[in-house]
């Protein structure tokens, strides 16, 4: 056991988590306001106390697991006004990239360090030391932090300033939740051809299945400003308008793939058709003002 001390505020779900993973590496000072997680943190080989000042009195280097942003944004304020401010405050609650910057400026007026670094992966990794982590913040920072969350982490990824953690693990859930409604609706109408969800699994569980727009479209051409050739636009808006007559036919209704369906309409009215069908990026650099070729 190391001789460091480490609080952690919120004992929910991915706070007792972590909690109980960081206390089979040191000491863990934890704090939330049900007498219920309390209890269960204890189990896991957490000391509880009942108050932020107590737990500021006892540890200086914090962990925030809190369930909303606004309560993030109110816990940092009592944390920065306690008679004992931390030396830095760990962010690893879901929030967004703004809730960060903003917690940040309150903590840089107390010389308070601190970094947002946003877990991936469900509660079992985190209870098993095996987090991967988002993290965002000043080098400095991100370097005491480091020293903290080596503990317990498979993996960190350094994404930048403060709230790229945050806005990186925004993205990634927003991704996973889209596609699956994206799966709900092709796995009712691979049923309803009489295809069992287990063959489609093996199917899309291929690098010519789910793989390929993040591979060979995303990476390849993206990346690269490389259009040309390849699966066209044309074709693609093909296939995509029999995916939607074979949904209408089967009678499964369609959200996210018919709404996915709009931008190539667009591409094809402005006479992107001959271009792959990556090409669909031109209209979001157009759209955001980004640019998604690799500049190294």
């Amino acid at each position: 056991m190391l001789a460091e001390k480490i609080g952690v505020i919120g004992l929910g779900n991915a706070g007792s988590a972590v909690a109980g993973a960081l206390a089979q590496k040191t000491t863990v000072i934890g704090f939330d306001p049900s007498l219920e997680r309390c209890t269960h943190a204890k189990s896991l080989g957490v000391e509880c106390v009942h108050s932020l000042e107590e737990l500021t009195d006892r540890t200086g280097k914090i962990i925030l697991s809190l369930p909303k942003p606004e309560i993030s944004l109110s816990v940092t304020k009592s944390l920065s006004e306690s008679s004992a401010t931390p030396k830095i405050i760990i962010e690893t609650s879901t929030v967004t990239p703004q809730t960060a910057v903003t917690c940040n400026d309150i903590c840089e007026q107390k010389g308070i360090a601190y970094v947002d670094a946003a877990i991936a992966g469900g509660v079992a990794s985190m209870a098993t030391g095996k987090i991967t982590f988002f993290l965002g913040g000043a080098d400095s920072n991100k370097k005491i932090a480091r020293n903290i969350l080596n503990l317990i982490a498979e993996g960190i990824y350094d994404l930048g300033p403060v709230g790229a953690g945050m806005g990186t693990k925004v993205v990634n859930n927003g991704v996973m939740h889209a596609l699956m409604v994206v799966l709900i609706e092709a796995f009712s109408m691979s049923n309803k051809l009489g295809v069992s969800s287990q063959t489609m699994i093996e199917i899309l569980n291929r690098e010519e299945g789910l793989l390929r727009p993040l591979i060979h479209r995303v990476q390849e051409r993206m990346q690269e400003g490389n259009y040309a050739g390849g699966m066209s636009v044309t074709n693609a808006r093909k296939d995509s308008v029999l995916a939607l007559e074979t949904a209408q036919e089967l009678g499964v209704p369609l959200f996210a793939t018919l709404a996915a369906h709009t931008p190539y309409e667009i591409a094809e009215a402005k006479d992107m058709g001959d271009l792959d069908y990556a090409s669909l990026a031109l209209l979001w650099e157009e759209w955001a003002k980004v640019s998604f070729k690799n500049s190294n």
